[in-house]
């Protein structure tokens, strides 16, 4: 808009807003930025990945590079015959870098499009970024190779141009061979060492030589990006210290440099030379080449060499077909290597601007997302007699949550020993990642992958030495016989219930354990909280408020080993909530290091519990205490002094664990109003009683165990939970 596409035209607006004293500033600043935003985009980029990608993916990068490439002969010869000027531009670099144009596969944009699109954690989306990150080196490669030709000039100097070719492989070897190495040290000392202050010198260091060796490769004649693109690709990924480096700069580099080169980039652009029909005949030429070329050869390699689907392959190809900010990199140094004029150049972005456009909408189309219901879902559930199996979805976000859900589904365990109700658990494991508009989630994806959460489907964890998480769940499959399957959901905090949900269904799980979105922890004698933020408590209640299947929710102060003894207790107050913590309650009855407590309270005289509800409650209480009447503790109390009784279980530190449903809409109208005089619950998902346990200035020492029967059962009462502990399973 501040171009000479509107308002630049005005030439005392441009006066104004960019007077000539300005522009050499603002090109070194967004210079600067783009040096930084390169070197970023190699700390993303793992060598070892694109080695370890296979032949698919490198198949699929090779195609979608080599076609548009090929017709990118045709295109070169057409621009040259029609638009003026162009032919004194040598052939050589003026179709490297068309054909680079055509080619190349944003890798950041791409990412942030499979995590809206929900693929990242599928076949396609590993595919896609394994594709898109060889694509990537692939295509600096071919860019140096012509910014090394366009050095020769006018006249086209060979022996300029081979100086510069060669002098870039020699930087490249000097970098791999020399200081590759002394950034592994680096690294190393930085993340095992404590002390601050040498971490900052690394980190300084670092920066500095960003700048260094981008001088090194202007100096040499290549543009000075592939010196800190080159830095950055040579930076071990492997422990902190790249993810600490983009922590330190991604921020200052994305949110105020790069949007500076963008604006001059943007000032740089002339849409009003496309103005006749010859010119929009040649933005339709090269768009339809664009794509045809890299869709072409990605659906053929996926069929052919992945034996893809044809609507998948297709959907990779428009994935694969993804441009945006690296190919305007890309224009812009072409624009001022004097290689594309200012025609060009306009057709070029408005290119990259419709390829990157259509991808959401056309990938949407041909391939459904993860959200979108299997049928198989909908097939009645199959019975198994005397078996009382449970699948289990327990989400996490991170080493700090996989404690109280290992004790939590350790206790879940039934004596085996048990034959009339022997149980059997099957564990789903997802870790949650939030994926942000910022540059180190793709760095966190990468990581994630390779540090023990591969994809459904997966069995084996991959490093786990280097993932506490990893390996934690991988010996307690090993060492506890429960079947473990670990997956990942990376997504927006606002669409991540989503991708819960969808796995729920698809495994048919019978239970999904959320953590709580707080926790506490001890900071020399004070009991600090701790918050992981409002977002992740939204998650929380879009999966309660939709999930299909019960769900729970960890409030965990600490939860001890099972095995060194376990005390619960089962806080009864009636509805259907109530009844299915009774039948989680019942399972780890069967442990033999826990024993449970169960304490009723009853309701007299209230309205909102008829008779029926009343004899449901009544059944389901008498069944329990028949079958577990020798293993348990049962007590009944008067609903009368419900919250204080609740809230003096809590203090007392006798039970570890406290089992409570949520029962937001079965509870008394006149408690609610005597618990808060009219005041908002803070935690509202988890119901009245459950608020109170997980609030901070209480005293509460138990931990919590919030449950919500899943809404099938629900619409029938009590009827089915009655019974549903002495026979029930899901396969």
């Amino acid at each position: 808009m501040l171009g000479p596409s509107a308002f630049g035209r005005n030439k005392t607006f441009t006066n104004w807003i960019f007077p000539s004293w300005s522009t050499p500033i603002l090109e070194c600043v967004s210079n600067i930025g783009l040096l930084f935003f390169l070197f970023l985009v190699g700390l993303e980029l793992d060598l070892n990945t694109i080695h370890k990608s296979g032949k698919k993916a490198i198949g699929i990068a090779f195609a979608g590079i080599s076609l548009p490439f090929l017709f990118s002969i045709g295109v070169t010869f057409v621009l040259r015959k029609i638009i003026k000027g162009i032919d004194s531009v040598g052939y050589g670099e003026f179709f490297l870098f068309i054909g680079v144009s055509l080619s190349i596969t944003a890798f950041p944009v791409l990412a942030r499009i499979l995590a809206e699109l929900r693929l990242l954690t599928t076949q396609i989306g590993e595919m896609a970024m394994a594709a898109a990150a060889f694509n990537d080196v692939a295509a600096w490669i071919l860019l140096a190779l012509a910014v090394a030709l366009a050095r020769g000039g006018v006249h086209h100097n060979p022996l300029i141009s081979l100086w510069v070719f060669l002098s870039g492989i020699g930087f490249v070897v000097f970098m791999f061979l020399i200081i590759r190495p002394i950034m592994i040290l680096v690294a190393k000392k930085s993340s095992n060492g404590n002390n601050n202050i040498v971490e900052e010198t690394y980190i300084c260091l670092t920066l500095v030589g960003v700048m260094l060796f981008g001088f090194m490769t202007d100096f040499i004649g290549i543009h000075a990006i592939f010196g800190g693109f080159i830095f950055g690709l040579i930076i071990p990924k492997n422990g902190d210290f790249s993810e600490k480096l983009i922590l330190r700069i991604e921020d200052f580099v994305s949110g105020l440099l790069l949007p500076l080169y963008f604006a001059s980039s943007g000032i740089k652009t002339n849409i009003s030379q496309i103005h006749s029909v010859r010119a929009w005949g040649l933005v339709v030429l090269v768009v339809s080449t664009a794509c045809v070329g890299k869709v072409l050869g990605t659906f053929i390699v996926g069929i052919m060499l992945c034996s893809m689907p044809m609507r998948e392959a297709l959907a990779l190809g428009f994935l694969m077909n993804t441009k945006g900010l690296v190919e305007l990199i890309v224009l812009n140094i072409g624009k001022e290597k004097k290689v594309l004029d200012d025609e060009t150049f306009a057709i070029l972005v408005i290119m990259a601007l419709f390829t990157t456009f259509i991808t959401t909408p056309i990938v949407m189309a041909i391939h459904k997302p993860s959200s979108t219901q299997d049928p198989q879902l909908e097939k009645p559930q199959k019975k198994i007699k005397k078996q009382n199996n449970l699948r289990i979805l327990a989400c996490l976000r991170g080493p700090r949550d996989a404690r109280a859900l290992i004790n939590l589904i350790e206790s879940l365990r039934s004596d085996k020993n048990n034959n009339n109700y022997a149980s059997v658990t099957k564990l789903y494991v997802m870790r949650l990642v939030e994926f942000t508009d910022q540059l180190s989630s793709i760095s966190m994806v990468q990581r994630a992958r390779k540090n023990g959460f591969p994809f459904i489907g997966r069995v084996l964890f991959r490093d786990e030495a280097t993932d506490q998480v990893g390996a934690a769940f991988e010996a307690y499959s090993t060492l506890g016989k429960v079947m473990v399957r670990p997956t990942m959901a990376i997504s927006s905090l606002s669409d991540l219930h989503e991708d819960i949900i969808h796995v729920a269904e698809k495994k048919r799980i019978e239970l999904i354990i959320l953590p709580f979105d707080k926790y506490w922890q001890m900071e020399g004698n004070e009991e600090v909280e701790i918050h992981a933020g409002h977002g992740w408590r939204m998650a929380n209640e879009r999966v309660m408020s939709q999930a299909r299947c019960s769900v729970a929710v960890v409030v965990d102060r600490g939860l001890q080993l099972v095995n060194n003894g376990m005390r619960i207790c089962i806080v009864y107050f009636g509805g259907a909530d109530c009844s299915k913590a009774l039948e989680i309650g019942s399972r780890m009855v069967e442990h033999p290091a826990i024993r449970v407590t169960l304490v009723r309270f009853i309701h007299h005289g209230s309205t909102n519990f008829d008779e029926v509800e009343r004899t449901l409650d009544d059944s389901a209480i008498a069944e329990f205490k028949m079958k577990w009447g020798k293993q348990i503790v049962y007590s009944e109390k008067e609903a009368n002094n419900l919250v204080n009784e609740v809230l003096e279980i809590g203090k007392s530190g006798e039970f570890e664990l406290m089992i409570i449903g949520n029962n937001k809409s079965k509870f008394p109208q006149g408690i609610m109003a005597k618990l808060f005089d009219g005041q908002q619950l803070n935690n509202s998902e988890l119901g009245p009683l459950a608020n109170l346990l997980a609030s901070s200035d209480k005293g509460i020492k138990s931990s919590v165990l919030v449950i919500q029967q899943q809404k099938q059962e629900a619409k029938f009462g009590n009827s089915k939970v009655a019974s549903s502990f002495i026979d029930k399973d899901i396969v």
